[in-house]
């Protein structure tokens, strides 16, 4: 954990709501959220099933909107962006980690982690340079011309995680980064999600394990769509 104050604010939200109209009856997933995250920071969102830690993480990830309220990512307003300055925007600077891998099937472990180097136009050496860095931090050499389908769910988060650090990207989004995963491995993501948050990036993990909760230096509580606490 970053031993030196939180200095920036990173994220803002000003009474954030989401909701699912279905004619006039809505159905509330996230009630009137106001929330700051600084720069830095290592945050735990926990709450029971159905509390709208997902929805949340999505709409900080940019892969979901509100309806209502303001959201302000390094002072950008993300609530006003059009959906290509959202995209602009999250690709340079979020790295997303799904708890279903989200790896691409046609393409190898190396080819799905360059991917976000791609979208940024990276030149080919410095991808090559920086694949071959990450491929040796994760201690996944070996299987880089696998496919996802001839990996085990372990290895397939270890890539995913890959893939979202490869761009050092500012903030780190994982969604139960260890659900699938059995305890050395999960300890292993969470070590390295430690290592990172060290050297700077901001993590903000939802999770039902108490455990990984506690490697953040903040847990946000959610209960029925309203921070508890």
């Amino acid at each position: 954990m970053l031993s030196h104050s939180y200095m920036t604010i990173m994220i803002s939200l000003h009474n954030l709501t989401k909701y699912y109209a279905s004619g006039s009856i809505k159905t509330f997933v996230l009630r009137n959220l106001t929330l700051d995250i600084k720069q830095g920071e290592f945050v735990s969102i926990m709450g029971p099933s159905g509390s709208g830690k997902s929805t949340l993480l999505h709409i900080l990830g940019m892969l979901d909107e509100a309806n209502e309220g303001k959201y302000f990512f390094m002072e950008k307003p993300v609530h006003q962006l059009s959906e290509k300055q959202r995209s602009e925007l999250h690709k340079g600077s979020i790295g997303f980690v799904f708890q279903s891998y989200h790896l691409i099937d046609e393409l190898t472990v190396y080819e799905n982690i360059e991917t976000p180097l791609l979208y940024q136009n990276v030149k080919k050496d410095e991808r090559k340079s920086m694949v071959a860095d990450i491929l040796d931090r994760f201690n996944i050499v070996a299987k880089k011309d696998l496919f996802p389908h001839q990996l085990s769910g372990g290895q397939q988060q270890l890539v995913g995680i890959a893939r979202a650090v490869i761009a050092r990207p500012k903030v780190i989004f994982a969604d139960e980064p260890t659900g699938n995963l059995n305890s050395s491995q999960g300890r292993e993501i969470m070590d390295l999600f430690t290592q990172l948050n060290k050297e700077g990036t901001t993590i903000v993990q939802v999770t039902h394990s108490e455990s990984n909760a506690e490697y953040g230096n903040r847990i946000i509580t959610l209960f029925d769509g309203w921070i508890k606490s």
